[in-house]
This record gives structure tokens, C-alpha cells and sequence, in this order.
């Protein structure tokens, strides 16, 4: 079992340094892998309401024979329930999917702008952590603009904000904006689903040199970031090969040209948080 390293959160809890994503791990299959994944040592698992996954999560832990204080549990308030009173049910009707009291860690999905509700959600996430419902409460697919104006708004900052974030699409702002408001990066599709950053000669090189696959130069470029990936795998051998990072180092010529494989166009989909919505 690997030992994964902890980052502390501005609110004072800690995160695993990564996590494991569920999406889309549904139904016995779903539940035996995320049973696999937490038995290779992942204490992080990320779903959300969308993912219509949160029982299979839950059930997964019970399985585990883990504590529950040692695995953190984390979801997502989708765009349907972007006000303040409805986030708040979301995240209580998370918790009886997932068969927990409170919940480790919530986030916004979407900022879905076209709504303007986003800050009405984000006040409905900071109800929900005064009345211990949810311990650290976060976002996802937010820009600079929009953490402003729910910092502003209500005066508390989230502990993440989990975007996309992969070697083609890099996003230094961001990640240069999470560091200046002591927001923890998250990055969904860490290794670029499709995209295959992986087979790039800047990868592979690195992968030859220090005798790891390219999968893991490509997570370990993340973690030297200080970003949290969020890899999901089905297969026990990569799942522990994924969390298996912490055992060399990239020079920072290696990770310079990783970071140089980023694109202008370089998002999965058009995922572009000023204009996608997701319900």
C-alpha cells in the first residue's frame, strides 16, 4: 500500500496530495474498483451528484473496513441546485446517498454564470459548513472572477477549486491565482483522458530517464505543481502505479518542457466555465 503525503487546507483539515476520481464508476463493478483503489492506499474519493455514483462511494468505504475518519469524502452541488437553501439540501441528500453524517469536502461544479446564482450557492455551502453539515467546503471549474465575487460576497475563501488541469492545457494563471488566495488546485483529468500528453517525447523522455511510466511523470509533474490530481483508474496495477509519485523528482528542465506542451486550445471539451453549463 502506498503512503500518500498531506497538504493542510487554509481552514485548518488536510488532503491527501492525490486523490482518486470516480467518475464514471457506477454499480459492482464501480464499487469493487474504488474498494481496489482505497485498498492500494487512496484516502481522497471525488464524485459528485452528476456522477450518480455517491451510494456506489459509500459502499465502497463500508467494504474497505477503513475508519470513516480516515477517508475523505468528497461531492459536487450541481447547477439545479444553485441556491442558497437548495445547496444546502443537496449536500444533506449527498450525505444519505453516501451514508455519512457530514461530509468531508463540497464543491460547487459549475458556476453555470448564465444563472447568477453561483454566489447564492456558495452562500448555501458556508451555511452548510457553520452547521456541520460539511467539514471544508470548496469549488470546481471556477475562474479568477468568479472566486472574487464569492469571496467578496460573503467573505470566506474556498479551500480548492478543482479545474482542468493536464500538460495541454497547464493553466499557470490559475494556478498562480489559486497560490496568491491560499486556494488548493485540484485537477480534474489529470493525464488528458484522450488527449494522450503521455506519449509526448517530453514525457516519455522523463519516463525513460527515471524508470517510471509516462502516467506517472505526468502526475508527478502535477504534484511538483502543488496541484492535487485526481486520476481514475478501474485497474488495481495502475491505480497503484498512479499513486506510486512520491519516490522521484523531476528536474525542472523536465518539467518546464511539460509545461510547454500546453496548447491555446487545449481543453478535453468545451468546458469553458464563462459559458458551460451543467445542470
Amino acid at each position: 500500500m502506498s503512503s500518500v503525503p498531506a497538504y493542510e487546507l487554509h481552514d485548518g483539515t488536510s488532503i491527501p496530495a492525490v486523490g482518486f476520481g470516480t467518475y464514471p464508476l457506477s454499480g459492482e463493478d464501480g464499487i469493487e474498483a474504488m474498494v481496489s483503489a482505497l485498498g492500494h492506499g487512496y484516502r481522497l474519493l471525488d464524485s459528485a451528484v452528476n456522477y450518480r455514483n455517491e451510494a456506489e462511494v459509500g459502499e465502497a468505504l463500508r467494504r474497505s473496513g477503513l475508519p470513516r475518519e480516515d477517508v475523505m469524502l468528497a461531492t459536487k452541488v450541481p447547477g439545479r441546485f444553485h441556491r442558497g437553501d437548495l445547496a444546502v439540501q443537496s449536500l444533506r441528500d449527498s450525505a444519505a446517498r453516501l451514508g455519512v453524517e457530514r461530509l468531508d469536502l463540497a464543491l460547487i461544479h459549475w458556476p453555470n454564470p448564465s444563472q447568477e446564482l453561483y454566489v447564492d450557492a456558495w452562500r448555501g455551502l458556508v451555511q452548510a459548513q457553520q452547521e456541520g453539515l460539511v467539514r471544508s467546503i470548496g469549488v470546481s471549474n471556477f475562474t479568477a472572477a468568479h472566486l472574487q465575487d464569492i469571496i467578496t460576497a460573503t467573505g470566506v475563501t474556498p479551500v480548492v477549486n478543482q479545474i482542468e488541469l493536464h500538460p495541454y492545457f497547464p493553466q499557470a494563471d490559475m494556478v498562480a491565482e489559486h497560490e496568491r488566495l491560499g486556494i488548493r488546485t485540484q485537477a480534474w483529468s489529470p493525464l488528458g483522458k484522450a488527449a494522450t500528453p503521455h506519449q509526448e517525447r517530453a514525457v516519455t523522455a522523463a519516463a525513460e530517464q527515471l524508470d517510471v511510466t509516462p502516467g506517472q511523470v505526468v502526475l508527478r509533474w502535477h504534484v511538483q505543481r502543488g496541484s492535487l490530481p485526481l486520476p481514475k483508474s478501474a485497474t488495481p496495477e495502475r491505480q497503484q502505479a498512479n499513486l506510486d509519485v512520491f519516490g522521484f523528482e523531476l528536474t525542472q528542465e523536465q518539467m518546464d518542457a511539460i509545461t510547454a506542451l500546453g496548447r491555446p486550445d487545449g481543453r478535453l471539451f468545451g468546458g469553458d466555465p464563462d459559458v458551460h453549463e451543467e445542470m
